[in-house]
């Protein structure tokens, strides 16, 4: 994957969050979001090599990039 593609799919699942959840509310909750989605990442590459999928584990890192960039700009 290209550095321009996963920009991308960063932003939109960034676009994606906008449209779906109101702004994080306190630093608390920003870092909670991103915690999940760590977990789930973390679920992703607990998974035996075998059972990895590549795309399941960019969509899961772009979700954590996201949201970092979502408690950026939501609570600055």
């Amino acid at each position: 994957m290209k550095e321009a593609d996963a920009i991308k799919q960063i932003i939109e699942e960034f676009y994606r969050a906008i449209k779906l959840h109101e702004p994080f509310n306190s630093v608390h909750e920003g870092i909670a979001v991103i915690e999940e989605e760590y977990d789930e990442l973390w679920d992703e590459i607990k998974k035996k090599d075998s059972k990895r999928d590549i795309d399941a584990l960019r969509k899961e890192a772009s979700h954590v990039a996201a949201m970092g960039m979502r408690f950026m700009v939501d609570l600055t």
